[in-house]
């Protein structure tokens, strides 16, 4: 009887939830074409068909990293290596693919492999080494994945790789770039995984509450490992696509990747705080700061400036955050 209670409140409360979700929803969208049509006003040269195929390829990378981002975000954690763990598998790759002469898709399947690892990395010196908190994980591995991409090539860059690794990155489906398939694949998977698995259901828990999902059985430290592992994953997708774009590996690749998925995720009504959130929201999030960053070089706008506009856009989506929890609160009471 008590966890018929427990259900039916639970219940209850997802309803109550629901409609403010829907509106949280509706305005993300709203504030995407309203920011696009300000570019449109501001820059003719915005809505060509040229500039709006170059942001979705800047875009699918974008969206790749916050998947696995959104994960960390959902547990109540962060992944702040996600950029450099993408500098340092693709420059693997490299070295074997293009400097050695692998097979490219044995060099690509060592890339995911090397991304993943260096995310379960993360994860065991969360749960294994008691870590307080995936900050100062994920800021070490950032350090130390970013330093050995510089080493194992003094610096230098990896280029002319094979057509196999550049097919996803560097092709069309259309007038559309084939990235944005695997794009619209992966966020189903995520999706179903997410809603219609059990281990997604145990990744909102965590998120939630993890000591109360510790109490109900959920292997906290488990579910924890797989989401940074999927996040070191997702990022070395994205270098994958990156480099198939650009058809050359960097050691300093995806230094802002980091930034843009976690204000990308909170954008898109991920919280701070664990456990709520949404991945259909996430690639809305991931458009906003798309057409913010292509608008504003459109417009000429100086580096520097554009980095203290996502850094503005960061605090503003986390000071949202703050208040919808506020929100959220006394509507529970």
């Amino acid at each position: 009887m008590a966890h018929e209670r427990e259900a039916a409140a639970a219940g209850q409360e997802a309803k109550k939830q629901k409609p403010r979700k829907n509106m949280y929803s509706v305005g993300v969208i709203l504030s995407l074409i309203l920011l696009s049509l300000v570019m449109a006003v501001l820059s003719p040269r915005f809505l060509t068909v040229d500039n709006l195929t170059n942001v979705a390829s800047q875009a699918a990378v974008s969206a790749i990293i916050s998947c696995g981002m959104f994960l960390a975000i959902l547990t109540g954690g962060i992944d702040l290596s996600v950029g450099s763990v993408l500098a340092l598998s693709t420059m693997l790759m490299g070295v074997v693919c293009v400097n050695h002469g692998v097979d490219p898709y044995l060099s690509m399947l060592l890339c995911l492999a090397v991304g993943g690892g260096l995310g379960l990395l993360n994860g065991l010196m969360l749960t294994k080494m008691s870590l307080p908190h995936p900050f100062i994980s994920t800021m070490g591995m950032k350090m130390m994945a970013r330093g050995a991409a510089l080493v194992i090539t003094a610096a230098a860059p990896i280029s002319i790789f094979p057509e196999p690794v550049q097919f996803i990155g560097n092709n069309y489906l259309g007038p559309l770039p084939l990235s944005l398939f695997l794009v619209a694949i992966l966020y189903a998977c995520m999706y179903l995984f997410l809603t219609r698995t059990a281990t997604g259901r145990y990744i909102y828990a965590v998120g939630g509450n993890k000591e109360a999902s510790r109490l109900s059985g959920i292997k906290v430290h488990r579910v924890l490992n797989l989401v940074y592992t999927l996040s070191g994953f997702t990022a070395a997708l994205a270098g994958i696509v990156l480099v198939g774009r650009v058809n050359a590996a960097y050691p300093l690749a995806g230094q802002d990747y980091d930034s843009d998925a976690i204000a990308a995720v909170i954008i898109g009504g991920a919280s701070f705080f664990g456990g709520v959130g949404s991945i259909g929201n996430t690639i809305i999030g991931v458009l906003i700061i798309a057409v913010l960053r292509n608008g504003l070089n459109l417009l000429n706008v100086d580096s520097n400036y554009q980095t203290f506009a996502i850094g503005a856009v960061i605090i503003l989506a986390v000071y949202i955050d703050v208040l919808r929890q506020k929100v959220m609160q006394v509507g529970r009471r």
